[in-house]
């Protein structure tokens, strides 16, 4: 939907003219389950965005129109509920809570919402809609602390209210990026202290996602059992080390040093953790110097781990990322997201993404009877509002 047509909408609901706030969703290109271990990443914003168009009300009520869903629903400023409605609204709810929280005064409003993020590949609709909100929340209040509120500090609240009022047990990846995303950009971002620098996509790649369509049910109850599986190592590797406050801590040698006392799957959780944080900083490395035999060695080797030692992956993602390898133009891959379903992302050199994506999709459509949706994207920047 055109900004132009979402504008109708708004008038046609609301009878009044709306200001425009977007945040985009992101693919991670190396860094899974790294994030709530205080580790590495290295996502990119791309081009699929959660909209938002909103107008002030002379009332402490938020209406909140979904065109996703097609569904409007009214809340109370004053009255905000203390727990999850169990809809789409959640997110857009524990926003609103978690800023009323830190004593921001909101403004009532009405909310039009469309989202182009495909929900469920792994690509975080959640923090887009999540920052999109918090952002026209924050710029529409009268409030001088909201006025100044810095984006990285927008991604803080937006993690808070996924953990605390959604209830799912994120790092701060995601709502991050969804913030601060640069255009021809990834981001290495050190999640314990946030600093992160801009390592450049070379202009002659680009990012291929292969959304294989499922996502298996188990995905969100097994995020937060991996999550609980890495603060029990934390606590048991703790007691030999007071330093270790995170896997992010831990070395290889002294994950050897206390292996006995931590169990075969609690192991090898710490091991792809461990190692996926080196490859995160050996990957921004490589980019840095367009080495893609050894990024591309790295994709692979992280793909590996997130299937046997994480196990995340599944059997769709196995085949998608098998159905890229040899082909021309291909640089590396892997499954990218939380796991169980969703999305492998590619680095493909850009003349040979037409047919990198016709036959990745034949062979993933011929292997399992399901036809793929394929994304060529660049990195585009964060949050913002649109004049």
């Amino acid at each position: 939907m055109t900004g132009k047509e979402l504008a109708s909408r708004f008038q046609e609901y609301f009878k009044t003219q709306p200001r425009f706030f977007r945040a985009p969703g992101r693919v991670n290109l190396i860094g899974e389950h790294t994030d709530y271990n205080d580790g590495f990443v290295m996502p990119a914003a791309i081009g699929f965005f959660t909209t938002v168009a909103a107008a002030p009300r002379g009332d402490r009520k938020l209406i909140i129109r979904s065109e996703n869903f097609n569904e409007t629903l009214e809340f109370d400023l004053d009255h905000l509920p203390a727990k999850t409605q169990g809809k789409w609204v959640d997110y857009l709810l524990g926003v609103a809570w978690v800023l009323a929280q830190q004593g921001i005064a909101l403004r009532g409003a009405n909310l039009l919402v469309q989202g182009e993020v495909p929900i469920g590949a792994g690509l975080s609709s959640s923090a887009a809609v999540e920052v999109s909100t918090a952002l026209t929340l924050l710029r529409m209040s009268e409030d001088p602390k909201a006025q100044h509120l810095a984006l990285s500090e927008i991604a803080k609240l937006c993690r808070r209210a996924e953990n605390e009022f959604v209830g799912a047990q994120v790092g701060i990846m995601d709502q991050f990026v969804a913030c601060m995303g640069k255009a021809g950009d990834a981001l290495l971002l050190d999640c314990r202290s946030l600093d992160f620098q801009l390592v450049p996509i070379p202009s002659n790649l680009r990012l291929v996602i292969c959304n294989t369509m499922v996502k298996h049910e188990l995905s969100s109850g097994n995020y937060n059992i991996r999550r609980r599986e890495c603060d029990e190592a934390v606590k048991t590797i703790a007691r030999n080390d007071r330093n270790v406050h995170a896997l992010r801590d831990v070395s290889p040698a002294l994950l050897d040093q206390v292996s006995a006392e931590l169990s075969p799957t609690v192991r090898k959780r710490c091991e792809h953790v461990i190692r996926e944080n080196q490859r995160v900083l050996q990957a921004a490395d490589s980019l840095r110097k367009n080495d893609f035999q050894r990024l591309g060695e790295l994709m692979a080797q992280s793909h590996i781990s997130l299937r046997d030692l994480y196990e995340v992956s599944c059997k769709e993602l196995d085949i998608m990322v098998d159905a890229a390898h040899g082909l021309p133009g291909f640089v590396g891959g892997r499954m990218t997201g939380g796991g169980f379903g969703g999305c492998t992302v590619n680095l493909v050199e850009t003349p040979h993404t037409v047919e990198f994506s016709a036959v990745v999709s034949e062979r993933y459509e011929r292997a399992t009877g399901i036809k793929p949706q394929i994304y060529t994207c660049a990195a585009v920047d964060g949050a913002q509002e649109l004049g």
